[in-house]
């Protein structure tokens, strides 16, 4: 899949907004605290991608049924569904000046019955786009930080119609953000979300 970029303007990809809000103190501290870590801004991004990926559990994973949309809220009560962490994530390496973009996937849901929509992150480095997938591991995934081969937590079957969308998004996507911003719980939630884009 080639990625296409939402806006030729790479300074979009470093933006702050509602659900991005890497100029909140705790976004800061965090990323100070990693940055610290870190010899180099692929260190660091690697750093962020675990940090989000293994300390932050995903809800549907846990049972907890409270939605996290904010990357600072996502850091601070450390819950969230995939797009959270992935706002999370795109916060924390915006916040140290990595260009980060959101992404999607569309996959069959756990019945199997139905589609969602994934959420994950590109990040540049070396003048491309990495997909990076901070969804969290548990048995049957594991995806790791890479920047020569994805290591995803799924890959899209064709043939169940799943895919990769394409676009990297500067923002959440609106229907997306529309979902986690009005959902009471994440049983809710799951009712909410797209099952395209």
């Amino acid at each position: 899949m080639q990625p296409i970029q939402e806006t030729a303007d790479l300074s979009a990809y470093l933006a702050a907004d509602e659900a991005i809000d890497h100029q909140h103190p705790v976004v800061r501290e965090t990323a100070g605290r990693l940055a610290a870590g870190a010899a180099d801004s692929y260190a660091y991004a690697r750093l962020a991608y675990e940090f989000v990926r293994d300390t932050v559990p995903h809800s549907a994973d846990t049972g907890d049924p409270r939605v996290t949309w904010r990357a600072s809220d996502v850091l601070a009560r450390r819950t969230g569904i995939c797009h959270a962490k992935a706002h999370a994530l795109a916060a924390l390496l915006r916040a140290e000046d990595i260009p980060t973009a959101l992404c999607y996937q569309r996959l069959c849901d756990d019945d199997g019955d139905g589609h969602v929509v994934h959420g994950l992150v590109a990040v540049r480095f070396r003048g491309s786009w990495h997909r990076q997938d901070p969804r969290g591991n548990k048995p049957g995934v594991d995806a790791r930080f890479s920047l020569t081969g994805e290591r995803l937590a799924w890959i899209p079957d064709a043939a169940r119609g799943e895919l990769d969308h394409p676009v990297l998004y500067a923002a959440p996507h609106p229907a997306v953000l529309d979902a986690l911003r009005t959902a009471p719980d994440r049983e809710a939630l799951g009712r909410a979300l797209p099952s395209t884009l």
